[in-house]
């Protein structure tokens, strides 16, 4: 990008830089008066200003037009020339968020030297805020399981429009993942994405941090919502933010604009919306903690992203993914995973879902052997930690039992768990366990496993020594 806008309000001056531009390369355009540059700025943006302080005849003056420029377009660096220099006017542009500040009559050769230094430095900001993009892009999602693919293709569904999105499920499940993903992959990707993380902000700061603020000493300090200008703000458990800031923030959503703290001029944004949470908004509603109005605003799009009991045919998906990664990221081995280790990893309990995940397989690449496959030994310590329960009834209660009804009971939760770890397909479930399909059918059925099509998931009966009722199984299709 090359295209400079020149604003002065002496013709002479502002044809003598245009001239002297275009012999250097650069593709420019001239305005006048704040009207006829503010037009040029609405109709494209261009890739630096050169601004006179002082413009006879205009509605708004150099500082004027740099601090709108600064609020609508904070990335074009603006370059201030005044034939009445003085310290003072120039300590005032510099706070105001200009480049640099050049007193007439200038030497066209440091003029150019500050134009270059100033599309060189705008560069590599586009440059930074493209590689982090990149890095958003990257963080694919990962999976194949049925819950796994529904979510995807829901998620695909809201890329296509500009929606605010309302992601739930339980913590650690991905829903940072997901709305990166919409972002990475919607028409907004070019611009930033913002996230607000509404539990760790003190109540007390939330209005500064995410509006920004005005102060005499320090100038204009932009929030978060500004900085998300042209892109997603995305609200990291929403159900935490301060009822003060709630009211605030339906305002913006209303009228795409708000004022910073300490300041009165009101700044536009153009933003998406999407938050998440962890807790069921209604409740929180109806126990007055959660403004019903913002709620209908932000849940547009309804998206539940399932836990990883929903999709343990992912696993070892994820865990794959996760060594690759943290080889990448730290350094740590690059291992893979023993067959052992990757029944082990689908049979234990995930509370803390596919962020406990990844803490797991990043502690065993630390503290394991560091050779050869992940064993289910290096796991052992693992499944405590996992969570309470992650073995059921096989952990205890049948040694009460006679060998007949522990046999049953143990038949029934082990191939109960088995199901589940291959998503309800009996075919590989059976393939797994070394049993004819037809005969492991027969097995389910004497042990009141009633296996068919639905959505539930598996069930384990409630007490070890009461009789096993009936259970479901639901899933994918044999």
């Amino acid at each position: 990008m090359s295209d400079i806008l020149i604003v002065d309000d002496e013709r002479d001056i502002r044809e003598l830089i245009g001239d002297i531009l275009r012999d250097e390369g650069y593709d420019t355009r001239l305005a006048g008066n704040s009207d006829d540059c503010m037009a040029e700025i609405n109709r494209e943006p261009p890739s630096l200003i050169i601004l006179d302080i002082w413009l006879k005849d205009s509605r708004m003056d150099g500082i004027d037009i740099l601090k709108t420029v600064r609020r609508s377009n904070p990335d074009i660096p603006v370059v201030i020339i005044s034939g009445h220099g003085n310290i003072e006017i120039a300590v005032a542009a510099i706070k105001q968020g200009a480049y640099d500040f050049i007193e007439k009559p200038f030497n066209i050769d440091q003029l150019l030297v500050v134009i270059s230094r100033a599309m060189e430095a705008a560069r590599l900001r586009r440059e930074n805020a493209d590689l982090r993009r990149r890095d958003v892009v990257a963080a694919d999602m990962i999976g194949g399981a049925a819950a796994f693919r529904a979510l995807k293709a829901q998620l695909d569904k809201v890329t296509k429009s500009n929606g605010r999105v309302m992601l739930t499920g339980p913590a650690g499940c991905g829903k940072e993942i997901a709305a990166r993903y919409i972002h990475a992959n919607s028409g907004r990707a070019s611009g930033p994405f913002v996230t607000v993380a509404s539990a760790s902000i003190e109540p007390e700061r939330m209005e500064a941090v995410l509006f920004g603020r005005e102060t005499a000493g320090r100038g204009v300090e932009q929030g978060l919502l500004e900085q998300a200008h042209g892109g997603v703000v995305y609200f990291d458990e929403i159900a935490d933010m301060p009822a003060g800031t709630q009211s605030k923030i339906l305002r913006v959503l209303v009228d795409q604009q708000f004022a910073r703290a300490g300041g009165t001029d009101k700044v536009r944004v153009d933003l998406r919306v999407i938050s998440s949470t962890t807790r069921d908004l209604r409740a929180e509603i109806a126990a007055g903690r959660f403004r019903q109005e913002l709620y209908d605003r932000l849940n547009v799009v309804p998206v539940a992203v399932p836990s990883l009991e929903e999709r343990r045919e992912d696993i070892p998906l994820l865990a794959r993914h996760f060594i690759g990664q943290l080889n990448r990221l730290q350094g740590l081995p690059l291992r893979d995973l023993s067959e052992e280790a990757e029944a082990l990893l689908q049979t234990m309990s995930w509370p803390g879902n596919v962020r406990q995940l990844r803490n797991v397989i990043e502690r065993v690449l630390i503290l394991g052997d560091g050779q050869g496959p992940i064993a289910a030994r290096e796991l052992q310590g693992e499944t405590t930690s996992a969570g309470e329960g992650s073995a059921g009834p096989l952990a205890g209660g049948l040694a009460t039992l006679p060998l007949r009804e522990a046999r049953e009971l143990f038949e029934r939760e082990y191939l109960l768990t088995q199901i589940n770890r291959f998503g309800g397909n009996i075919s590989r479930t059976a393939s797994f366990v070394g049993m004819e399909r037809s005969a492991l059918h027969r097995k389910l059925k004497s042990l009141g496993v009633v296996t068919g099509g639905g959505n539930g998931r598996t069930g384990r009966p409630e007490e070890a020594s009461e009789p096993a009722e009936p259970v479901r199984v639901s899933g994918a299709p044999d």
